[in-house]
């Protein structure tokens, strides 16, 4: 049965209020590598048995490096008819190799090529900061390690352009991903078309409250990646890098066991659902989208609702813990001008 929960965009769409999120869903245990045709494989597997379960809204990114892999899997189930591409609400980002007016064309019809579609539902500027465009390599560096950092970033400058793909039919809606409240309310003060989305880490641990509200109050839909917290995030950076960063080991901090918090497990048992479907619809309650990576059972949230005391419970549980800062990926990124978490510095 398909996600028939939506929240209202203010680009006049609605965007499914569960998605599936493909950032390192080719791998199927998180304390190995596979290799490159396993990878493939099992992405493919994946991203079928989400569809298969009722998943309607995909999530991906070209820095993912798999847009080619769900472009083949959407046309067969078009092709087959067993979807139709309107059944599908598909997202995209911008890389930060692309964070320049010229870059947004660019790198959105090289998703459009990969994703084997002539439109995305929501193309989204995947971070703030910029690095310099270097052919053939998304995670660009210097010769000592460093991020290879685009300074001038221009934030208004880029959603001029990102005005114009909605324009070009090319994408249908237009939004940010992990910036803050005042990267957001420049673009908000200098736009034509203004954001309707922000995706950023949220999860129990990560609720940030004031930019949530900061979204109300401006009609922009908040989407919540890694809701559960990432687990497994440290193990798997043991032996994986992606885009050959330094590893996800390198993050400096555990990643935290919400799944397994006594408080989120008691509540689990009250309602008989899992500690996972507890902290989703912990979310979802509150008016957030998700793109959690596992499938079966996180779609099974819609049948109950926690009550005022325990989302009380919840909403305690937050530390202003963030997990994934972009340094493990991006060397030397927070200093860059642009950077959006600095209170956290």
């Amino acid at each position: 049965m398909a996600c028939n929960v939506h929240f209202d965009l203010s680009s006049g769409f609605k965007i499914p209020a569960l998605g599936y999120g493909t950032w390192l869903a080719h791998f199927n245990q998180l304390h190995r590598v596979v290799h490159l045709r396993t990878m493939k494989r099992n992405l493919k597997k994946a991203l079928e048995a989400a569809l298969e379960a009722g998943y309607r809204h995909i999530d991906a990114a070209i820095v993912y490096l798999n847009e080619h892999i769900i472009g083949r899997v959407l046309k067969k189930w078009f092709s087959s008819g067993k979807l139709s591409r309107e059944d599908i609400f598909l997202t995209t980002k911008l890389p930060p190799t692309g964070n320049r007016p010229e870059g947004v064309k660019k790198y959105l019809r090289k998703s459009l090529d990969d994703l084997q579609v002539d439109y995305v539902d929501l193309y989204l500027v995947h971070v703030p900061f910029g690095l310099n465009d270097v052919e053939g390599d998304l995670q660009p560096k210097k010769p000592d390690g460093t991020a290879d950092v685009d300074l001038s970033t221009d934030h208004i400058a880029v959603w001029k352009a990102m005005e114009e793909a909605v324009d070009s039919g090319l994408t249908k809606s237009i939004g940010v991903s992990n910036f803050n409240s005042d990267q957001i309310g420049r673009i908000l003060k200098n736009c034509r078309i203004p954001p309707c989305n922000l995706q950023i880490e949220h999860h129990a641990y990560l609720q940030q409250p004031k930019l949530v509200e900061f979204c109300k109050q401006n009609k922009i839909v908040v989407t919540a990646y890694s809701p559960l917290g990432s687990p497994g995030l440290s193990k798997l950076g043991k032996t994986y890098s992606p885009l050959g960063s330094p590893g996800l080991s390198k993050l400096g901090k555990e990643t935290p066991d919400l799944l397994g918090h006594p408080m989120v497990k008691e509540i689990a048992q009250k309602y008989n659902k899992t500690t996972a479907q507890v902290l989703l619809r912990h979310i979802v309650q509150k008016g957030i989208s998700v793109t959690p990576q596992r499938i079966r059972q996180n779609i099974d949230i819609f049948d109950f609702q926690l009550s005022a005391s325990d989302l009380n419970i919840l909403n305690g549980l937050d530390a202003n813990l963030r997990i994934l800062d972009f340094e493990f990926i991006f060397k030397g990124i927070k200093d860059h001008p642009e950077y959006p978490f600095k209170e956290n510095l």
